[in-house]
């Protein structure tokens, strides 16, 4: 039966401890009682306290760290120890006979803290369990092996300049891996290794603080400080670990801007226009940003009259331009105060104020060639209408402001003054009329004058003129308008039959009174009676007047009261008329009722264009016939050698130019000799006309003739058409039947009047041609 297994640790006086394992042991009936009731008893089980092993210990041989002894192993051998779990095996090992428990290999306890392993006792022959198997710890002791790391450095910060003392920046944090429980190798304390005496550290908590004040970012921007952690709580002994901290002052608006110079000093020439840049101006401000922007103004009167500053778009620079026209002759320099200011002020840092400088300006006028300038910036002159050629008009006057002395030269230009009505004087400008002037024609008159410098004429000033035709009474009265008007033969005496109006062209005699007046005494059919106000009254008399078919012409006399005073006399033209009742007019010409119905205007107009259309087409085909028997005709009387018609054409044809070669069905032995020079084509027109040989005086043999025609026809490449007389007289060198063609016959070499063999020899096809040919011709006489 097992009893009490012991644990030694047996390392220098009792690293491990005591632990006794106690199994359920049995009990069998003794031999002295005979059978009897078993006793069971319980025996107490193993008790482990936990083993130690100190890392990164590394010694020549394995060290033993514990034993394990069971009471039942009486030293004979038959008990073996065995040991399983994490590291079994190749971390620790035990040996089998005496329990001895071995750490073959240094330990990290930051990789590993502790490894659980089982302990079993058995029977070396048969392996039985002499114990049931029981767990036990061995913990890895911590020494102060690991430096403390900083694992997110190195940092980055950043603290507004001119901070007070104590302003937070940051807070490092440094990492030590040894055990925090055991002894002091994770407590850290931090400390400033480098940028003292700018910036501390809290000991404890690594928070990195502003140590002085006032730190201006225009001295120095950027800081480097070093941070260090020391484990063992700083004392001697301990390992250490540092980072750095990069430490950026941001920009605040402390520094108020700056002119690096008390006085500016710029030039612009007098014909800059407005807007024209005169100069750029900067105030220097240390300061970044939004913290450096400025707004520039000007501080004197006259300077902000001629001249204006403004912000560029970096809002750095003052752009100083020209605001209005400048004048030499006038002022020569401008002297007044730039103000800088900064558009962003911080309250806070008013005390280092004022934010803004001033400078002075000075700007110098230039002078530079100008053109004439008039004494008026437009002229309004005036003539009266109907004035002679001649008339004086007005003056215009021009001087250079350069040289006063310097003569100017006058002339109107033409787009102006396209009726030529009006001319200038060259030399003093003065402006006269060239034709009589018509206030009803044209009232204004808007010429443009040029007045250029002698010396120099691209130096040159233009100046509106406007003239104004003033009117005078020529124009006299008349009527509005036309009138044609009606009464009814049944009217009452003085009824009204129509209001007429006088019009007046003349200025004058629009605004004052027109009268009118018509026919006077006791034999008038009409009365007129004036209005006084440019009209008169068409009135029925109180005897009316007797009816008949034509009309009534009532002479009416207009005058108006200008000086001179103005007549003339109009027509109104009055119908006497039937009536409806309702006043209509029921018919004004009895003569028109008698005369016969006759064709409506659509009428005469359809038949007048049908008319008009058979005469267009009449025309067109007598042009057509005309053109085609033109097209016909022989150009020359004598020349017919264009109406040799070939039928039963054997070739191509005349439209066949293409598929073989012409000259090749020419006879080489009847032409005659090649002209000199590239040979011409003959289906296309030539475009240089060959010169036409004289001709020499004709034979008088009519076949000799024809030949002659016939070989200019065919030497001439000018002479359409170019390729419609085609020869086929010629079949080819060594062909049995010769020529089939009548036309070269009689100048076939030899003079062989017809074919060499019997022409019935070819059969039935050729009979018509060997009866054409095979009759003998008779003899000349």
């Amino acid at each position: 039966m097992w009893g009490l297994v012991r644990l030694l640790l047996a390392w220098l006086g009792g690293w491990g401890c005591m632990g006794r394992l106690a199994a359920p042991a049995r009990a069998w009936a003794g031999s002295r009682g005979g059978p009897g009731p078993v006793l069971l008893r319980n025996r107490r089980s193993w008790v482990w306290n936990q083993f130690f092993v100190i890392e990164e210990y590394a010694g020549p041989e394995p060290v033993l760290i514990g034993k394990l002894h069971s009471d039942v192993d009486r030293g004979e051998g038959r008990t073996k120890y065995l040991l399983t779990g994490e590291g079994a095996g190749t971390v620790f090992v035990i040996d089998e006979a005496t329990g001895n428990i071995h750490v073959t290999k240094s330990l990290d306890r930051e990789e590993k803290a502790q490894y659980v392993l089982l302990a079993q006792a058995v029977d070396r022959a048969s392996n039985r369990p002499l114990e049931p198997p029981s767990e036990f710890i061995i913990k890895v002791q911590d020494i102060n092996d690991n430096p403390p790391i900083f694992p997110l450095g190195p940092y980055h910060a950043t603290v507004p300049e001119m901070s007070n003392v104590g302003t937070s920046v940051i807070q490092v944090t440094a990492h030590d891996a040894d055990d925090p429980s055991y002894g002091n190798s994770a407590k850290l304390v931090y400390t400033v290794l480098d940028g003292l005496p700018f910036f501390s550290v809290d000991p404890q908590t690594g928070v990195v603080r502003t140590a002085i004040p006032n730190m201006d970012r225009e001295t120095q921007e950027e800081f480097l400080v070093v941070i260090q952690a020391k484990d063992m709580g700083g004392h001697m002994g301990g390992l250490s670990g540092s980072t750095t901290v990069t430490v950026t002052l941001s920009d605040v608006n402390d520094n108020p801007p700056k002119f690096p110079q008390s006085l500016y000093q710029f030039s612009v020439v007098e014909t800059a226009g407005p807007g024209t840049l005169v100069g750029r101006l900067r105030a220097q401000d240390p300061d970044l940003g939004d913290n450096a922007l400025m707004a520039y103004s000007i501080l004197d009167g006259e300077g902000s009259e001629a001249f204006s500053i403004s912000t560029d778009s970096q809002g750095r620079d003052g752009l100083l331009t020209v605001r209005k026209p400048l004048d030499f002759e006038t002022r020569r320099s401008y002297s007044f105060r730039v103000e800088a200011t900064n558009t962003l002020i911080d309250p806070a840092y008013l005390r280092r104020g004022p934010f803004k400088d001033v400078a002075s300006v000075r700007v110098a006028v230039q002078d530079a060639p100008e053109p004439p300038a008039f004494t008026q910036a437009a002229y309004h002159l005036a003539v009266p209408e109907n004035k002679a050629p001649g008339t004086l008009v007005g003056q215009v006057s021009a001087s250079d402001l350069d040289s006063p002395a310097s003569p100017i030269r006058y002339s109107i230009l033409p787009h102006s003054d396209p009726e030529r009505c009006f001319s200038i004087e060259p030399e003093d400008g003065t402006i006269r009329t060239v034709v009589p002037l018509d206030r009803e024609t044209r009232v204004w008159h808007n010429l443009t004058v040029l007045a250029t410098e002698l010396d120099s004429s691209a130096q040159a000033s233009r100046v509106q003129v406007a003239i104004q035709t003033l009117d005078e009474n020529d124009n006299a009265p008349q009527l509005a308008e036309p009138y044609d008007t009606f009464v009814c033969d049944s009217a009452a005496p003085g009824q009204l039959i129509q209001v007429i109006r006088a019009l007046d062209r003349d200025e004058v005699g629009n605004s004052s009174r027109v009268s009118l007046q018509g026919p006077l005494g006791p034999d008038a059919n009409f009365t007129v009676r004036d209005n006084r106000d440019g009209s008169a009254s068409l009135l029925l008399p109180s005897r009316p007047a007797p009816p008949r078919q034509a009309p009534y012409l009532v002479p009416i006399e207009l005058w108006d009261w200008g000086q001179p005073a103005m007549s003339s006399t109009a027509t109104v033209t009055v119908s006497v008329c039937r009536c409806r009742p309702d006043g209509s007019v029921a018919s004004c010409r009895p003569e028109a009722q008698l005369s016969p119905a006759g064709l409506s205007t659509g009428a005469l107009l359809a038949i007048i264009t049908c008319v008009g259309t058979l005469l267009a087409l009449v025309v067109l085909f007598v042009a057509l016939r005309r053109q085609k028997q033109e097209a016909l005709m022989v150009l020359e009387e004598e020349d017919v050698r264009e109406n040799i018609i070939t039928y039963d054409d054997e070739g191509g044809g005349e439209e066949d130019t293409e598929a073989f070669d012409i000259s090749a069905l020419q006879n080489p032995d009847g032409a005659g000799p090649p002209n000199p020079g590239p040979p011409a084509r003959r289906d296309v027109l030539p475009r240089a006309r060959a010169p036409r040989q004289p001709r020499p005086p004709g034979p008088s043999d009519v076949a000799q003739l024809l030949a002659l025609r016939l070989r200019e026809a065919d030497d001439d490449p000018s002479v359409p058409p170019y390729d419609s007389v085609q020869v086929y007289g010629y079949e080819g060198r060594g062909s049995s039947c010769g020529s089939l063609s009548s036309l070269g016959s009689g100048s076939e070499a030899g003079g062989a009047s017809g074919p060499t063999e019997p022409l019935d020899d070819w059969g039935p096809l050729f009979r018509t041609l060997a009866e054409l040919y095979g009759a003998k011709e008779p003899p000349a006489p």
